[in-house]
């Protein structure tokens, strides 16, 4: 199958699916391809962070997220003994319409992405549709090869034979196939990469309603995890050094559940739940940027352009930046069929800033605080940071406004804008 585009995006994440549908509101023809037949990934990024929610709330899809299953987290406290806890970033403090966080199944953000685009006539979604490569013609990438992903025994085309895939031809092609980035790869382009000594390990515990709404950090010693209160569950980041994975699965779930039951006494009589390690699910932490986020015909965004550690849970609000960003800049170049390498790169220059300084942020995060902890040089955060928060509760707005905010928020442009949809008679909305 060959066939044309204007803008070819590969990857339905956060950022492909975001950019498709702007570009779909300017007049752009768009397609997007997504490798699986569903959106339905454990583990993924499901934070939306406020700056997120303000452009839901701008492309007239606010009524429609705030009915999505979700948790709502106020702030990030730390446990300082005695029953005591130091809010470390306060979400509450922010002069915005949505002051907090909002936990949601990023299936079920990208599934309302989805069904916005489908109202576009310029909006096509591939699924089950795997990016194989790049397509160049002197030099410039021209499409994508593409190909049937088989979720069973295999696809066959109309006569029963095997089906080959095609080529997809396209004005330009955006990467937004995350940090093991296909295009990103072949493109060869160049990468600064930073020391990274952490990983991270997610599970799932029973939750009780007594858990409360903060996410809150739990350290000791030579260990440290993350409590993400959510709907009827507790979703957990169990952060150890990096390349241990096989040394811990090798212990077995026994002893796994006794180091969380150790480092966290109150999930004591949950960890049972925990069944095998085939449920702690490992997270290869990476810190890099590209240098460069685009050739001639291709632009990388999110994490193919830049790989963000889970600290902070920012990259998925990052890459919905870039998205918006990068509709804003090349709408009308690819409506007129004209994007120049100037263009391209003028998505990296608006985006370098924020990128760059909440990756430092999260450096600094690692240095001074996380590492520390899991390396047993220290039992917890720095405690002059603890008397300093402790004695000046409103500094826990800057940390905030970082995370939830960001340095450079971005803004749906005027072509992408809706007014907000009317619930139905009847309708419960949240």
């Amino acid at each position: 199958m060959n066939d044309r585009t204007t803008c070819a995006i590969i990857g339905g994440g956060p950022a492909g699916m975001v950019l498709g549908l702007l570009l779909a509101r300017a007049g752009v023809e768009v397609t997007v391809l997504e490798k699986h037949a569903d959106f339905l990934r454990d583990f993924r990024g499901d934070t939306v962070h406020p700056s997120t929610m303000d452009l839901l709330d701008e492309l007239g899809l606010g009524e429609r997220f705030a009915r999505l299953p979700q948790s709502r987290l106020s702030g990030a406290a730390f446990p300082v003994g005695g029953g005591r806890t130091v809010t470390v970033a306060d979400f509450r403090l922010l002069r915005v319409r949505h002051p907090y966080i909002a936990m949601v199944p990023q299936w079920d953000l990208l599934n309302l992405l989805a069904e916005a685009g489908r109202d576009e006539p310029g909006f096509t979604l591939r699924m089950s549709t795997e990016a194989t490569g790049l397509v160049r013609e002197a030099g410039r990438v021209v499409g994508v090869r593409h190909r049937p992903r088989a979720e069973g025994p295999g696809d066959t085309g109309e006569d029963g034979a095997p089906d080959r895939g095609g080529v997809l031809r396209a004005d330009l092609t955006v990467a937004c196939d995350g940090r093991w980035s296909l295009a990103r790869r072949e493109a060869r382009l160049p990468t600064r990469r930073f020391p990274v000594g952490i990983d991270a390990w997610w599970f799932r515990l029973p939750g009780d309603p007594a858990d409360g709404r903060a996410l809150t950090p739990r350290a000791g010693r030579g260990r440290f995890a993350l409590v993400i209160p959510r709907e009827g569950y507790l979703q957990l980041a169990y952060i150890a050094r990096k390349g241990t994975d096989a040394a811990l699965r090798g212990r077995g779930i026994a002893a796994f559940r006794e180091d969380i039951a150790e480092l966290m006494p109150e999930l004591a009589d949950r960890v049972g739940a925990l069944g095998s390690m085939d449920e702690v699910k490992h997270l290869d932490v990476r810190l890099d940027r590209l240098r460069r986020w685009h050739a001639d015909g291709l632009l990388c965004i999110g994490d193919a352009a830049h790989a963000m550690s889970p600290v902070g849970g920012v990259g998925i609000n990052l890459a919905v930046q870039d998205a918006v960003a990068a509709a804003a800049l090349l709408a009308r170049p690819l409506l007129h069929r004209s994007v120049t390498g100037r263009d391209l790169a003028a998505v990296r220059r608006r985006r370098l800033l924020p990128t760059a300084g909440v990756q430092l942020l999260q450096r600094m995060m690692h240095r001074g605080m996380v590492e520390p902890i899991i390396r047993g040089r220290r039992p917890g955060p720095p405690a002059p940071l603890l008397a300093l928060l402790t004695r000046v509760p409103r500094l826990a707005y800057v940390p905030a406004r970082l995370i939830g905010v960001g340095l450079r928020p971005e803004h749906a442009p005027d072509f992408a804008r809706r007014p907000p949809e009317r619930p139905e008679p009847g309708a419960v909305t949240g």
